[in-house]
């Protein structure tokens, strides 16, 4: 079987470095795959991706050295059993801000005795390159479980929710958090508002405590490697989306062409004008 080198570079105290898909496609995640992340998070809780769909976009990662990761729209079981039994790598989980909530999520990631996972399928053995009663064996020791505080509730409790065994890193969603504080939508990822860097530092540093993984989302390559220096190791580097659009619309205002500020044309049909 397979080793999830995400979980043991964590482990190490090492940095590991990945993106998000935005896009439900199987292609998309391909190509992304082949790029050299450690690991790429299909964001299932703000996209339109059913459960096919992801199945599909794992297995089109299979043949890389990517983990297939997923981000699920709630902590709920069932939520845990369709994407790991789909084949995901590893479980982002949104929104936690409570030590009940954590240990919801460890139980609903892990087969017993560490959890209440239930047992079936067949293709998360498919993706980690194994039979079926080896994946169960092993399942508890690879799968990756991500726990999100993104909320200031969360920040408030976070000595309780990273000292539940079974959590493997912590991500920080930076736009939520200041959401949360008040202090606006849509504040860049790596804002220096002093109370949101405050928060921040507060998870990174109960995540040290309890020997947990600290991640955070970032905007771009520098904020990565800001990232790093202050200690943190799961760090996503915007999405694919975002860099195929700020690729395009760079390029495109290169151009010496301005384009038509019609999209349409007018025509008559009938005594009719309809708009094409």
């Amino acid at each position: 079987m397979r080793s999830n080198h995400v979980r043991r570079r964590l482990a190490a105290g090492e940095p590991s470095i990945g993106t998000w898909l935005s896009l439900p496609s199987p292609e998309a995640a391909e190509y992304v795959s082949k790029v050299g992340f450690d690991w790429l998070v299909c964001d299932a809780e703000h996209n339109p991706m059913d459960i096919r769909t992801l199945a599909q976009m794992f297995a089109a990662m299979a043949n890389s050295d990517t983990a297939p990761m997923v981000r699920i729209p709630w902590n709920t079981p069932e939520n845990f059993k369709r994407v790991l039994d789909a084949g995901a790598w590893g479980v982002v989980v949104p929104m936690v801000n409570s030590r009940e909530e954590a240990e919801r999520a460890v139980a609903a990631c892990r087969y017993h005795p560490q959890g209440d996972r239930s047992v079936g399928g067949g293709r998360h053995a498919l993706s980690w390159s194994a039979d079926a009663s080896e994946y169960y064996r092993n399942a508890n020791d690879e799968v990756l479980l991500v726990l999100q505080i993104e909320h200031i509730t969360g920040v408030e409790h976070a000595d309780e929710i990273l000292s539940v065994p079974g959590v493997d890193a912590c991500f920080i969603g930076p736009n939520d958090l200041a959401a949360s504080m008040g202090l606006g939508l849509g504040v860049p990822l790596e804002s220096e508002q002093p109370r949101l860097v405050e928060a921040i530092h507060h998870i990174r540093d109960t995540c040290k405590k309890h020997g947990v993984a600290p991640g955070v989302h970032c905007s771009h390559a520098e904020g990565v490697n800001q990232r790093i220096n202050e200690g943190f190791q799961f760090c996503a580097m915007a999405s694919e989306l975002r860099y195929t659009l700020t690729g395009l619309g760079n390029d495109l205002r290169k151009l010496n062409w301005q384009r038509s500020p019609a999209a349409h044309t007018d025509a008559t049909e009938g005594g009719t004008t309809v708009r094409y």
